[in-house]
């Protein structure tokens, strides 16, 4: 499950499997699909909360894949976006097809 890295403890991830957003890129340092969809989008600006949104919505995607947009937003809680860009990520998760601002 995804947590705020500031609100647990080191001692408390002892044993635990982690997973940072460095992780999640291939093992030939490719971009995660998430990573990839933000790109495309335009939708990473000063990078603030790109961590927190790639390992969020890969999480998401992974146990849904065609998640409404009422679910990414949810999923997306509590990353905070300097920017504003809120839109642009929203619709990098959504894919192509999607129509929501």
């Amino acid at each position: 499950e995804p947590v705020c890295s500031c609100l647990v403890m080191a001692a408390d991830a002892e044993g635990a499997d982690l997973v940072t957003v460095e992780g999640l890129a291939g093992p030939d340092g490719s971009l995660h699909p998430v990573q990839q969809a933000l790109l495309d989008a335009g939708a990473v600006q000063c990078g603030f909360c790109t961590p927190g949104i790639v390992v969020s919505a890969a999480h998401l995607l992974a146990a849904n894949s065609h998640p409404s947009p009422d679910e990414v937003r949810e999923a997306l809680a509590g990353n905070l976006c300097r920017c504003t860009g809120y839109g642009a990520i929203l619709r990098a998760l959504a894919g192509p097809e999607s129509e929501h601002p």
